[in-house]
């Protein structure tokens, strides 16, 4: 929570406050921080010292060093409904989604794979400034198909069927696999005939052949993270049993 004088200025940081005071003008809203904060290089780096040597402190980016800025004065706030992205249309305008639980993280993911996303990746007035790392392009082989998904770099889909997933770079689906309603991260293998439904897998996850993620949600409860809304997590790394 956020409150700020006339000009900008943080009076207030509260992180995650259970009670948040509202607006002075409207009891229903409140200022919230979307947890994205900009700085100069002296700023930041004398903050983290002096978080550093604070033996109270417990190093945390919303709970010690914001409110430690705000205490000195120097933060500010930036409003963002008054952002304005160039060829954003009425639709996708404003969009932002608090991704702190495991199914808000999956139900962003699903909205980038619906035919017209309310967040629009392919926005050519406002490009993706990132840094690419140097894959080949995704490779589709032996009748291998991904519908309605997007499907990263240095990926190959073998002889496999992917849908409505968010597919990363360098994974692999092999032969018979089935992936659907899923997110899958960088590094990781679905094997041979394996089928893997409403679930996300973390990075370098391993799914042996014929090995079935999100069929038995009773099962899965017993073996993996099951989130509230049904999705099956596993961890970064892991192995399917």
């Amino acid at each position: 929570m956020i409150n700020s004088d006339p000009g900008g200025r943080i009076i207030d940081f509260l992180e995650k406050p259970s009670d948040p005071p509202s607006v002075p003008d409207d009891p229903d809203v409140t200022f919230a921080s979307m947890g994205n904060y900009v700085f100069t290089t002296e700023v930041l780096l004398d903050a983290l010292r002096a978080d550093a040597e604070d033996g109270d402190s417990d190093h945390d980016m919303g709970g010690d060093i914001i409110p430690r800025l705000v205490a000195q004065g120097d933060a500010a706030v930036y409003d963002f409904a008054d952002n304005v992205v160039p060829g954003a249309t009425d639709r996708d305008t404003g969009y932002w989604r608090d991704v702190g639980t495991i199914d808000a993280y999956y139900e962003a993911h699903t909205d980038l794979v619906s035919v017209h996303p309310i967040f629009n990746l392919y926005n050519q007035r406002w490009p993706i400034r990132t840094a690419m790392a140097p894959l080949p392009p995704a490779k589709f082989v032996e009748g291998g198909i991904a519908q309605d998904s997007i499907v990263g770099a240095g990926t190959i889909i073998s002889g496999a069927i992917v849908r409505r997933s968010v597919i990363s770079p360098n994974v692999r689906v092999e032969a018979g696999a089935e992936v659907s309603d899923s997110v899958v991260l960088p590094g990781t293998r679905v094997g041979r005939g394996a089928i893997v439904r409403g679930a996300i897998l973390d990075k370098n996850v391993e799914i042996p052949d014929g090995a079935l993620v999100g069929v038995d949600l009773g099962l899965d409860r017993a073996r993996y993270t099951v989130s509230q809304g049904g999705v099956v997590v596993l961890g970064k790394g892991a192995t399917a049993l």
